[in-house]
C-alpha cells in the first residue's frame, strides 16, 4: 500500500511575487524587518489566555473549533459543525458536554479533508505554524492525523507553550484584543500593573449597542443604560453612556482605539430632531433595514467625533455581509464563518 504523505516544504519566497526584480526588493525589506517586535493592533484573542496563562487543552480545541475560518471550509463541503465540535446555540453544562464531539476524531476529519485548503490563506498559515512552530516535515492528511493530533497536544501542556511564552517567542511587544460595549473586560483589569499590563490590551467595538439589525440590539441599549447609569430611552442619553463606556475601556482596558464592522462605510449628518426620532425607532424595534442603515451611518458620524475628543483610533472594516446563513444562525449563533463580502463599500465610498 503505498503512502499518501507528502513533504511539508515551505519555500522561503512563498509570499513574494515572481517577478526577479520585485522578489529582490522585498526579500530584502523584508530582511530588515524581520526580527523587529511585533505590534498587533486589531485581533480577536480571548484575553483569558493572558490573565490566566493557562496551557492550551489539545489541538483540536486550538486549531479547530475556534477558527471559523478553519471550520467553515469544512461545513461548506458538507461535513456538520455539530462533528467539528462546535457548540451549538443556547447549549450549557451538561448537555453541551454531551454533544460534544471527541477532539481525535474531530482531527481527524480535518486531516481527512485538509487539500481543502489547498491555496487559500488559511492553508498558508496552517503549512507555516505546523513547520516552523511544531516541527512537522511531512505536510497533515489522513494517514499521519494521529501523530500530528498527539505531538501537537503534547508539546501544547509544555511550559513553553503557555500564553505568555508564547508571546516572548514571537517577540509581540503588543497585542490588542477586542471586546463588546458592555463587556467589563475582568481579565485586562486582572493584569492592571502587571507587565503583562503593558503588552495586552482591549479595543472598544461597539456594535452591539450600535446595530439596530441583531437580535438583541434593543436588549443591548437597555443593558448599556442600567451599566451606565443613563437613560438610554433618549438619544442624549444613549450617546452620554456610549461615551462613558469608552471612558471606561480607556482607563480599565488600556484602549487606544475603536472598531467597527459595519456592512458599508456609510455615514449621516442628522440633525439632533431627526437623530432623536430615528433612535426611537431603532430603539423600540420599529425600523427598516434603510432606517437601520442610515442609524449605523449617523453613529459613525457620532464616534468619529466621539474619537476627536478621546483619541481613541477608529478602525472601521466594511464591506461584509455577516451572517447570512439563517440556519446555521439559528443553530450556532453569531460568527460562525457565515460571512461573505460585500460590495456595498464601494457603492458608500464611491456614490
Amino acid at each position: 500500500m503505498s503512502s499518501n504523505i507528502e513533504p511539508l516544504e515551505l519555500h522561503p519566497d512563498r509570499l513574494f511575487s515572481s517577478d526577479p526584480t520585485v522578489v529582490a526588493i522585498a526579500r530584502k525589506l523584508y530582511e530588515s524587518i524581520k526580527d523587529l517586535p511585533i505590534i498587533s493592533p486589531h485581533g480577536h484573542t480571548d484575553p483569558r489566555w493572558f490573565n490566566e496563562n493557562e496551557n492550551f487543552g489539545n489541538a483540536t480545541e486550538l486549531f479547530i473549533k475556534p477558527d471559523h475560518y478553519v471550520f467553515r471550509m469544512l461545513y461548506s463541503q458538507g461535513i456538520p459543525m455539530t462533528d467539528l465540535g462546535v457548540p451549538e446555540h443556547g447549549l450549557q453544562g451538561d448537555m453541551a458536554r454531551s454533544k460534544a464531539a471527541e477532539p481525535e476524531k474531530v482531527w481527524q476529519i480535518f486531516a481527512d479533508n485538509y487539500h481543502l485548503y489547498a491555496g487559500t490563506p488559511s492553508g498558508y498559515w496552517l503549512d507555516a505554524v505546523f513547520s516552523d512552530v511544531f516541527g512537522f516535515t511531512e505536510k497533515l492528511c489522513a494517514e499521519n492525523a494521529q501523530h500530528y493530533y498527539q505531538k501537537i497536544t503534547a508539546a501544547l501542556a509544555t511550559p513553553e507553550f503557555t500564553p505568555h511564552a508564547l508571546m516572548d517567542r514571537f517577540n509581540i511587544e503588543l497585542i490588542a484584543t477586542t471586546e463588546g460595549a458592555l463587556d467589563q473586560l475582568p481579565h485586562h483589569r486582572a493584569i492592571a500593573g502587571s507587565a503583562m499590563a503593558k503588552r495586552v490590551i482591549t479595543t472598544f467595538r461597539p456594535d452591539d449597542v450600535i446595530d439596530a439589525s441583531r437580535e438583541d440590539f434593543i436588549d443591548n441599549v437597555a443593558k448599556l443604560g442600567e451599566i451606565t447609569d443613563q437613560d438610554t430611552t433618549t438619544w442624549q442619553g444613549y450617546l452620554a453612556a456610549i461615551q462613558i463606556r469608552r471612558d471606561y475601556f480607556r482607563v480599565e482596558g488600556r484602549a487606544t482605539a475603536t472598531d467597527h464592522g459595519h456592512p458599508t462605510a456609510l455615514t449621516a449628518d442628522l440633525t439632533t430632531a431627526e437623530c432623536e426620532a430615528l433612535f426611537e425607532k431603532c430603539r423600540t424595534g420599529n425600523s427598516s433595514e434603510q432606517e437601520q442603515e442610515l442609524f449605523r451611518g449617523q453613529m459613525l458620524t457620532e464616534l468619529a467625533g466621539m474619537s476627536i475628543k478621546d483619541g481613541l483610533v477608529m478602525q472601521i472594516h466594511p464591506g461584509a455581509h455577516r451572517n447570512h446563513n439563517q440556519a446555521v444562525f439559528d443553530q450556532f449563533g453569531r460568527d460562525k464563518g457565515c460571512d461573505i463580502p460585500s460590495q456595498t463599500v464601494k457603492r458608500s465610498i464611491l456614490g
